[in-house]
């Protein structure tokens, strides 16, 4: 029996450390503060009885060991990597104010605490806010706007342009700032329902209005919508949280490119940016990137005559912004995720198709970028080098500061493609007149 408890004491250590050790992983972020109480906790109380509990037999003095061993090695990891993490933090807080700024426009970042994002707004440290449901839970329209409109006034004292204000509010299950705003059904389902083109036409004008409106009036003047994927009908029950074939507009490339571009359209009517995602197209995609890596083995050909139509038609026929997935197009550059590939951004969107326009990734804090064989902070540095304008860093806040940090130890040792650089400011600042 006492042999069964020490290997029930030795497994729950293992688990310990095991949990301590992914403990800055994004997929662990909402539980980081229970994992680091509960190390300290559980693993006060193996140390502490092991110590007490005096073995007699071999086998019970080496699982006491190894027990002692792993609790304590899970304490120590914890200790090491909090302090790494906030020295980085530190290191970001108090680097070279102007660099910090120059960099730091290239960052929209998600929040649970409003200090930790108003101290980054304080120092010109991020260009724009990702707003979501956790922000928003038990607030009205006017508590939403309030919260939004302190931090850009903090900009404007600063004389900076305004914040970008983002959030996912595409309608049907990816609504995030409904409640309070209202909820829509997928845009699909409009789009269905419609027998003759006119009346398609009024509905998704009448739509999009809702969504225009009633963004712009508490602030938010970036929408990271419409999805612009064509529906291939893949269901994948792996497939905890992409889903495009719940979410896509239509199977048809026609529709869905002018059903898009009408949308977009009316919300920049109310000064609220459209983005079109997720390039390269997910709808035939079966892997998703929150949480694995994927690849999309489509030919570059068959999706210039497909998937991609919607996208360029879009492009050029209004000021949306374009979302970069992290799919790899395994035929243009099978390493790397589209989100800081050079072949793909650089070669493929800014030079051959001559997209001058603002280039935002999908969240850093997905799988596919953070298990990645570059990392995610490397990955940050390449998609700056590649011609990405924005690096959203949504999900985990915490995220951010090892991201940056990557960023201006880049440009202290010119790694940084200051011509490139130079190219995004211009975009940048010329959207935000």
């Amino acid at each position: 029996m006492t042999n069964i408890l020490s290997i029930l004491k030795l497994s729950a250590a293992i688990f310990i450390l095991i949990m301590a050790s992914k403990l800055w992983t994004p997929a662990l972020a909402n539980y980081r503060g229970w994992i680091i109480w509960g190390t300290f906790a559980v693993n006060t109380i193996l140390i502490v009885s092991e110590i007490v509990l005096r073995k007699t037999k071999l086998v019970q003095k080496v699982l006491s060991f190894a027990i002692l061993a792993i609790a304590v090695l899970a304490v120590v990891t914890i200790l090491f990597t909090g302090v790494r993490r906030y020295q980085i933090e530190q290191n970001v807080l108090n680097s070279d104010e102007n660099t910090l700024e120059e960099l730091g426009q290239h960052f929209i970042v998600g929040y649970k605490d409003v200090d930790e994002l108003t101290k980054l707004v304080e120092r010109k440290a991020i260009g724009g806010i990702f707003i979501t449901t956790r922000n928003i839970q038990h607030k009205t329209a006017a508590e939403i706007e309030t919260e939004i409109d302190t931090l850009q006034a903090i900009r404007q004292t600063q004389g900076l342009s305004p914040l970008w204000v983002a959030t996912d509010q595409e309608g049907g299950g990816v609504s995030r700032l409904s409640p309070p705003l209202t909820q829509l059904p997928p845009l699909a389902k409009i789009v269905a329902q419609q027998q003759t083109e006119s009346a398609r036409q009024q509905a998704v004008a009448q739509y999009a209005e809702v969504h225009g409106k009633e963004l712009s009036e508490v602030g938010v003047n970036l929408n990271f919508a419409p999805v612009v994927d064509l529906n291939k009908g893949i269901i994948n029950p792996k497939d905890k949280y992409s889903q495009i074939y719940r979410r896509a507009i239509a199977s048809d490339k026609n529709i869905v490119a002018v059903v898009a571009l009408q949308y977009c359209r009316t919300l920049e009517k109310y000064g609220v940016g459209c983005t079109i995602k997720h390039f390269p197209g997910l709808g035939r995609v079966e892997a998703d990137t929150h949480i694995t890596q994927a690849d999309l083995h489509a030919s570059v050909d068959e999706l210039a005559h497909d998937d991609w139509f919607p996208f360029r038609y879009v492009i050029e026929n209004s000021q949306a912004w374009m979302m970069l997935s992290h799919v790899r197009l395994v035929e243009m550059d099978a390493k790397h995720p589209v989100s800081f590939s050079r072949q793909v951004v650089t070669e493929l969107l800014r030079e051959r198709w001559q997209y001058d326009g603002i280039l935002v990734t999908d969240d850093f804090c997905m799988q596919a970028v953070y298990n990645s064989k570059a990392g995610v902070e490397a990955a940050t540095v390449e998609a700056i080098n590649a011609g990405v304008d924005l690096i959203l860093v949504a999900f985990d806040s915490d995220l951010y500061y090892p991201t940056m940090y990557a960023l201006l130890k880049a440009k202290k040792a010119g790694v940084l493609n200051e011509d490139l650089l130079q190219q995004s400011h211009t975009r940048l600042a010329r959207r935000k007149r």
